[in-house]
């Protein structure tokens, strides 16, 4: 298969090979349901990984194609329901995945990026679109895996997983038993934790709370508020410009003196780096929007729940294991208090989920109503530094840059390579708001 697709930047993507791999052994045949949680409208896309490798001179890459793709078939044995694919349930009550081995795609590509284009943000949202080319396959299955060779001899690695199937915790689990195949590193059967289905544990139970009456003092997350702003057409009709930007150990400690002063009482435990950078960057970005003082704002970003429930998942639980934290107040007040006032409102969100907490989102998600988070004045932030995203090292040694395919909207806290303590942020925001961002971003006292 032959595909060649080109950019206004002049860098090319070219197709070589596009196949299905199917599980190395027999896997079982089977229907296997997804969970309330797995089953949300809107987790029906795809997570696309952008790992940038550097090879070292005279790599052989014909042996490297040869070995990703064998260890992609061995990691699908204990990981079946990935070479599946996912369909809805003919009671239309969610989704479930067809498990008969039809199997995950792989694509072997060639390129003119060179592994110093990925340093900085992407000039347009979709420039590295074509590192992850899922569109070959008809129907895309639930994992695509990637390997384009740049013309300086490195070598980028699209991964695209079904949201559906796995959240960010389980794909990165798969992840590293993937690269771990690939180098020898590991035995299959020595692999821990095995992999555990059970998404039953994540559906309504008979003893579960009755669906929210009060959603909006509870569950902020699914509340709808007006537009005051005209949000969402300025976000869906401005073209959006990716920004990137490294906050190392130094600058975080100094988010960490400036929402002490501006807390306004002492807090007991010093922040967190993350809620920190969730305040920081969330002020920054309402700031250079300008919206209406009145604009109610929300931040949503991913809880793990795999503790905070009883009893706890089990360890190897890939599904999808998180709700949405939901800090929440207005655009006045959010540009105008301090950076501990939003560092604050992250913290409470955190704090108020627990096993009741999350019972009731199971709840109310697989009711006929089927509640979903609203777009208007809303930020997404999506923690990747923690997910171990850096240490996937495939034989070419761990990743120099780690990101996504599309630099969107949603706002992503990645892993800096050489670097354990800094994180790089990276967001598109609309064009115009573009430079007020970076000033913002920047200028933390100001």
């Amino acid at each position: 298969m032959q595909q060649q697709n080109q950019n206004h930047m002049g860098s090319f993507v070219r197709v070589k090979k596009a196949v299905l791999v199917a599980p190395s052994e027999p896997t079982p045949s089977r229907v296997l349901p997804l969970s309330a949680l797995d089953s949300q409208l809107f987790l029906r896309f795809t997570i696309e990984y952008l790992l940038v490798y550097t090879s070292p001179h005279g790599f052989d890459r014909d042996a490297a194609v040869t070995r990703v793709k064998a260890a992609l078939a061995r990691a699908l044995v204990p990981f079946y329901p990935l070479a599946g694919r996912v369909r809805a349930r003919p009671d239309g009550t969610g989704l479930e995945v067809l498990c008969r081995a039809q199997g995950a795609g792989f694509i072997e590509a060639v390129s003119d990026y060179s592994a110093s284009d990925f340093e900085v943000a992407p000039m347009f949202v979709t420039q590295w679109r074509n590192l992850l080319s899922v569109e070959v396959f008809k129907p895309v299955p639930p994992l695509v895996v990637q390997l384009t060779w740049l013309v300086d001899g490195s070598a980028t690695l699209g991964v695209g997983f079904s949201h559906c199937i796995c959240d960010g915790i389980g794909s990165s689990q798969f992840l590293n038993l993937f690269a771990e195949l690939a180098t020898g590193r590991v035995r299959l059967g020595d692999f821990e934790p095995k992999p555990i289905w059970d998404r039953h544990l994540l559906d309504p139970t008979d003893s579960a709370p009755a669906p929210m009456t009060n959603v909006g003092t509870k569950h902020p997350e699914f509340v709808r508020f007006p537009d005051l702003s005209g949000f969402v057409s300025r976000f869906s009709q401005e073209e959006l410009s990716p920004t990137s930007i490294t906050f190392d150990k130094t600058w975080l400690n100094e988010l960490k003196k400036l929402a002490v002063l501006t807390c306004g009482q002492l807090s007991e435990l010093p922040y967190t780096s993350f809620e920190l950078l969730c305040g920081h960057i969330w002020k920054s970005w309402a700031r250079a929007l300008n919206l209406s003082g009145k604009q109610v704002l929300k931040l949503l970003f991913s809880i793990n729940i795999r503790n905070r429930v009883k009893p706890s998942l089990p360890a190897g639980y890939y599904g999808n294991a998180f709700v949405l934290g939901c800090a929440q107040t207005s655009a006045k007040d959010l540009a105008e208090k301090g950076l501990g006032y939003a560092s604050g409102l992250v913290r409470k969100a955190k704090e108020r989920v627990g096993d009741e907490y999350v019972r009731e989102v199971v709840e109310s998600v697989s009711s006929s109503s089927g509640v979903s988070p609203d777009s208007v004045g809303v930020l997404i932030i999506s923690q990747w530094s923690r997910l171990g995203l850096d240490r996937v090292d495939f034989g070419m040694g761990r990743p120099v840059h780690v990101g996504s395919i599309c630099t969107d909207r949603y706002c992503l806290l990645l892993p800096v390579h050489d670097q354990m303590d800094a994180v790089k942020v990276m967001v598109a925001v609309p064009i115009s708001a573009v430079d007020r961002y970076e000033f913002f971003i920047r200028s933390p006292y100001y």
